[in-house]
């Protein structure tokens, strides 16, 4: 356990950004046109690149590229061209390694078993003293991903089968995972003994489905199986599904930020629907704050299944106060503050009808640096709202993140050196409430298997003393 409050400083977004989204089948029809679809229903998980790796039986062929999947798929060609009944596909959000083509996944790599794709979601905590050993023994890295670090793990196994290469591999890496392997005849999935990140099990006409959210599995057709055990590996081949399991760990440590934040809410994860839970969690919320208003409103799209839970208990009103734009790019991925500003207007816009003159609660799902909110309470003042009152469906975010969110170091987590009442003038609310770490814990399913450490600052296991998300694209000296 590392209480990890030194942490060092500078996050850019001003909501938690996305993990990646994997998706994977096998021996079915048209496997990459299945793992295409599976795309676009986990593309909010991550949109810097795409891409599916299919395997016929006697090759491997991929193809990902730079954007969106639609980007990256337009020419329906691409995905005719790779032939076979088994795929699997990734969206990819960097949070360890730079946003460019060579960190884009499925990686694809040729070693002593012949061909291998992997895809990979999620955070290694000790990627850096495993890739500084393996270069001082003379390895060379391709990307600047802690992915390709499994790889090479795996190529330095003993000989053997498949699953034993990846265990063997696995068993050296701490941190957060799931990967998906694909090999010409054979797909392995495989979540972190901690279960940090997501993943389930579907069946589409007897061929097993793998996928980060279940949302996945219901756009191709597939019957939802269950979740895929922490510390479990599934082998998909020509024998059917087999289940083996890695080393036990001494606890679970669930990522809460996806029933907060990151998991669409018609999917089940943790056994749970993430819309049922995040209700919960405005439910809570208007217990813990409750405000004198006329109206709830949702900050788009995220905050809404919350803001519904604060006015079913708060019998306040919910109302569209907030129109959003899903034709403009996320506002973090502007480098002017300028810029920001602009992208807000354009990506939202207040219903003048709906906040005039009232007393508004606006529901927001998180707060990172706050720069956003404060353009939305401007905004809402500025359509006449006589009173803007924001409450959070989450605790204040204070400490780092080194499992899968980028929220690696402390810089601009607002409230990491703020207090409540400086987050809310800076923001230029009437008020401003969020929700207790022990009102979100009694809203979820097995309270002591999540981990809570960007709140508290107790991290499930050793972290870095220091991260850079870009460490390795940076020239590193000869040891």
């Amino acid at each position: 356990m590392n209480s990890s409050r030194q942490r060092q400083t500078g996050c850019k977004s001003d909501r938690p950004r996305h993990y990646c989204g994997l998706f994977g089948v096998y021996g079915a029809d048209r496997a990459a046109e299945l793992a295409h679809l599976g795309l676009y229903a986990l593309q909010h998980r991550g949109q810097e690149s795409a891409g599916i790796s299919a395997a016929d039986g006697q090759r491997i062929l991929t193809h990902k590229g730079m954007g969106l999947a639609s980007t990256v798929f337009a020419d329906p060609a691409i995905v005719a061209r790779l032939r076979g009944h088994t795929a699997i596909a990734h969206n990819r959000y960097s949070t360890t390694g730079s946003s460019s083509i060579m960190n884009a996944q499925p990686l694809a790599i040729e070693f002593k078993c012949g061909q291998l794709a992997a895809a990979h979601n999620g955070n290694i905590v000790n990627a850096d003293a495993l890739r500084g050993a393996m270069e001082a023994d003379g390895s060379i890295f391709q990307t600047s991903s802690d992915s390709e670090i499994v790889l090479h793990l795996i190529a330095r196994a003993a000989y053997g089968p498949l699953p034993d290469m990846i265990a063997e591999a696995l068993a050296l890496v701490r941190g957060a995972y799931c990967l998906l392997f694909l090999a010409k005849d054979q797909l392995v999935a495989v979540r972190d003994p901690m279960g940090f990140r997501p993943l389930c099990l579907g069946s589409l006409k007897g061929a097993p489905v793998v996928a980060s959210e279940s949302c996945a599995l219901d756009i191709v057709g597939a019957e939802h199986v269950r979740g895929v055990e922490p510390g479990e590996m599934l082998i998909l081949d020509s024998h059917g599904t087999a289940s083996r399991r890695l080393p036990e760990s001494p606890r679970r440590a669930m990522c809460i930020f996806e029933y907060i934040y990151i998991a669409r809410p018609d999917s089940r994860i943790f056994g749970q629907m993430a819309d049922k839970i995040r209700r919960q969690f405005g439910r809570r919320l208007a217990e813990e704050h409750p405000a004198r208003a006329d109206i709830v409103i949702g900050v788009p799209d995220s905050a809404n299944t919350a803001a519904l839970g604060y006015s079913e208990a708060s019998y306040i009103r919910f109302e569209i106060g907030l129109i959003r734009s899903h034709y403009v790019g996320r506002t973090f991925i502007a480098p002017e503050q300028s810029e920001r500003d602009l992208k807000v207007h354009l990506k939202f816009n207040p219903v003048t009808g709906v906040v005039k003159n009232r007393r508004v609660v606006v529901v927001e799902d998180s707060i990172v640096r706050g720069t956003t909110l404060k353009q939305l309470v401007r905004m809402i003042r500025g359509a006449g709202a006589a009173e803007v009152h924001v409450r959070v469906g989450s605790p204040p975010i204070r400490f780092p993140c080194f499992y899968g969110v980028d929220m690696s170091t402390c810089k601009e987590l607002i409230a990491s050196s703020h207090t409540v009442e400086q987050i809310r003038d800076h923001i230029g609310a009437d008020s401003l409430g969020y929700l207790s770490v022990e009102g979100m814990l009694k809203t979820v399913p097995f309270p002591k298997d999540m981990c809570t450490a960007c709140f508290t600052g107790e991290y499930p296991t050793e972290v870095p003393v220091a991260f850079e998300k870009e460490q390795f694209d940076a020239a590193r000296k000869c040891r």
